[in-house]
C-alpha cells in the first residue's frame, strides 16, 4: 500500500511540475493543494511546513520532504520508493 501524499503548489511554478511529473513517474497519486489565491490554505501550508513559504511543500504521510530539491535528493539516494511504500531500501 503506497503512503498518503500530499503536495501544496502554484500552478504556474516550474519546481511543482517537476515534483508532480517525477510522483507521476512511480506511479503515485497525491492530493495538491493550490495555494495560489487560497490564503488559509498558504496558512496551512506554512504552519505544516514549519514556517517555509516556498513550493512546493511535500509530505509523505506526516513526514516533510520539503520540496522538489529534497524529493529528487531522496529519490537520488534511493529513500524515495520506501517512503512511498514501493519497496524495501536497496
Amino acid at each position: 500500500m503506497t503512503a498518503k501524499v500530499t503536495l501544496y503548489t502554484k500552478d504556474y511554478c516550474p519546481h511543482c511540475k517537476a515534483a508532480k511529473a517525477l510522483l507521476k513517474s512511480k506511479g503515485i497519486i497525491f492530493e495538491n493543494y493550490e495555494v495560489s489565491t487560497d490564503p488559509l490554505l498558504r496558512a496551512e501550508m506554512i504552519a505544516r511546513s514549519g514556517g517555509r513559504r516556498t513550493v512546493p511543500q511535500i509530505f509523505i504521510g506526516e513526514f516533510h520532504v520539503g520540496g522538489n530539491s529534497d524529493l529528487v535528493a531522496l529519490n537520488a539516494a534511493g529513500n524515495l520508493d520506501p517512503l512511498l511504500g514501493l519497496g524495501e531500501p536497496v
